[in-house]
């Protein structure tokens, strides 16, 4: 029983963890990003990864765990790749004389 005990620690840990990855990267996200890629606000995905983190804290529930995990798998499968297309952060291949609004060419 002790290494079953053992296991369901990592797992819990493991999912404070990535409930505490999701809301940092939901936090650091701008505001029009969220409205942009047609998702739900900011404020509603801090309160649920924020209930989500506090849950996996305070209250070892298996429940409310699940289904903190469930949002946390959301917001990284759905909503982060769509938050990163409309910020540009998905854009790969730019050349280090690429500027803010394309490539400079050097006056030619």
């Amino acid at each position: 029983m002790t290494a079953f005990g053992g296991f369901m620690s990592l797992l819990f840990l493991a999912m404070l963890v990535l409930a505490v990855a999701a809301l940092v990267l939901a936090a650091v996200a701008r505001d029009d990003a969220y409205r942009a890629a047609d998702k739900q606000s900011k404020m509603f995905w801090m309160i649920i990864l924020g209930v989500t983190v506090a849950v996996n804290l305070l209250v070892p529930i298996l429940f409310l765990q699940i289904a903190g995990l469930i949002a946390t798998i959301v917001f990284f499968v759905d909503v982060r790749p769509a938050l990163k297309q409309v910020s540009g952060g998905g854009r790969r291949g730019g050349s280090s004389s690429d500027g803010p609004y394309g490539p400079y060419n050097g006056g030619r």
